[in-house]
């Protein structure tokens, strides 16, 4: 599996030892990243995401520092999807 895998809403809660609706509040208080739509009702985070944010609660990360962290990878979506989308506009892929 790579970084970039994606997981499913019953795999993030067993990583992060929260319930899906400790999942739905972190992401109302930007503790979390939201899900991207997989399609139908279906929604993921990149595995890396979730791996990131389970790592900083590890280190003791405090709430803003681990809002500060959900922000950047809310960011880094908008960059790589803008990064993918001039490509495949561009002809490059």
């Amino acid at each position: 599996r790579t970084m970039n895998s994606i997981t499913r809403i019953d795999k993030a809660s067993e990583a992060l030892a929260r319930s899906r609706a400790t999942l739905y509040r972190d992401i109302k208080d930007k503790l979390l990243p939201p899900p991207f739509l997989l399609g139908g009702r279906s929604v993921g985070w990149l595995e890396s995401e979730i791996n990131l944010v389970q790592a900083a609660r590890c280190a003791g990360k405090s709430e803003k520092e681990i809002r500060q962290i959900v922000e950047q990878l809310i960011q880094s979506r908008k960059q790589l999807f803008s990064a993918l989308s001039g490509e495949v506009c561009n002809g490059e892929k």
